[in-house]
């Protein structure tokens, strides 16, 4: 028999974030979060998107094993703007037993009910900069750091469990050549001498911090448009400037101004963290940091994790300038591939870059929805 439990205390949430990597602890293909900050993100008292959102969390017992978790939050904001009135689930995760899934999704329902809400859909955070997005395509290939991994049988779950596709996001492979190619260093340059835009160099890591907060910023005005996002606080921005910028490799981090020193356009990119968090096990310490400082410095494959172009300065080859800087150092650290990291199916301009180079769409990820009438309907 399956008992749902919700969590209530720091000892239950602790069990909740660890559980996924139990579960996928001999999965080669799984990345584990660092622990520290999963449950920092789920903590109400940490993570300040609780000033616009509110959750619940639920754990599965067998025999008092713990067979599965979910999530189940409501972003304010989101609805607000969206026009929707629709709970997420998150941190779904559970054994290939359909009793589990049906038990801890039932409570979510529930819990949406009890809101008075319309629906729910997911995988989704807090916000768009969480973890989002079930993978349905590429299940035998490394999964990224800041994406979620899950196992095949999650599909067959979802639609038994009567949930529809709400939206896609398509992530692609993307070989590095040996030699930036010359069109695209022509076009640069090209570009810049029109519109009077320049790169940033950052000598020195905490050089980036004084363009921090306006990076953040132009993200909330490109990212505006995309599916479920909602605009960055001020202490959210403040959470991710901290996060971000402690430990990135300076020479990944692209910014493009204006005449005005105007942020136009950014990129944000990381030697690949996924083998170094597999041998640290989700585990900063005590040795676990380690990993994760020589992946930083010697890799083959770079993680492109934000890349943002001001919605005003959009079609006017601006991109042509990130993408080759971002190439240049990919080419100067002896990077192999280039990980694109989720993109949305419908944002065919960006996939239309991948064109120049030998690239193959190599995941697919989902989020499901199911709206409270569907169950209506079948009563």
């Amino acid at each position: 028999m399956v008992t749902i439990k919700e969590v209530s205390t720091k000892k239950d949430l602790k069990k909740f974030v660890a559980f996924s990597n139990s579960l996928y602890k001999k999965n080669p293909y799984y990345v584990p979060d660092l622990l520290g900050d999963a449950f920092d993100t789920l903590d109400k008292d940490k993570n300040p998107a609780y000033d616009f959102c509110e959750s619940a969390f639920f754990i599965a017992l067998r025999d008092g094993e713990l067979v599965g978790r979910i999530a189940v939050l409501i972003n304010h904001e989101s609805n607000k703007k969206w026009k929707e009135s629709l709970t997420r689930f998150s941190h779904f995760d559970f054994i290939d037993d359909y009793d589990v899934s049906k038990a801890l999704m039932d409570k979510a329902l529930e819990y949406t009910k009890s809101k008075n809400m319309s629906g729910i859909h997911g995988p989704m955070g807090f916000t768009d900069m969480d973890h989002q997005g079930m993978l349905v395509e590429g299940f035998q290939e490394l999964d990224m750091f800041i994406t979620i991994y899950n196992h095949p049988y999650y599909i067959n779950h979802m639609k038994a469990l009567g949930f529809q596709k709400e939206i896609d996001w398509v992530e692609y492979q993307v070989r590095i050549p040996r030699d930036a190619p010359e069109f695209m260093s022509k076009l640069s340059e090209r570009v810049k001498n029109r519109y009077g835009y320049r790169e940033i160099v950052f000598n020195r890591r905490k050089d980036i911090l004084p363009w921090a907060e306006k990076v953040f910023q132009l993200y909330n005005e490109a990212y505006a448009p995309l599916f479920g996002s909602t605009l960055l606080s001020q202490k959210q921005i403040d959470l991710y400037i901290k996060s971000f910028f402690g430990f990135v490799n300076k020479d990944f981090i692209q910014v493009v101004v204006d005449s005005d020193d105007q942020v136009v356009a950014f990129g944000i990119c990381m030697p690949s963290l996924s083998k170094a968090m597999q041998k640290a096990k989700g585990r900063l310490f005590p040795f676990g940091f380690i990993h994760i400082l020589k992946s930083i410095r010697k890799n083959r494959i770079l993680d492109m994790y934000l890349v943002a172009v001001s919605p005003i300065h959009q079609g006017k080859g601006v991109n042509a300038i990130l993408m080759n800087g971002i190439l240049q150092s990919a080419i100067n650290y002896g990077i192999e591939y280039a990980e694109t990291g989720p993109e949305l199916e419908t944002n065919t301009k960006v996939q239309s870059q991948w064109k120049h180079f030998e690239s193959r769409q190599h995941k697919r990820r989902r989020v499901w929805i199911k709206n409270l009438s569907d169950d209506d309907d079948t009563n």
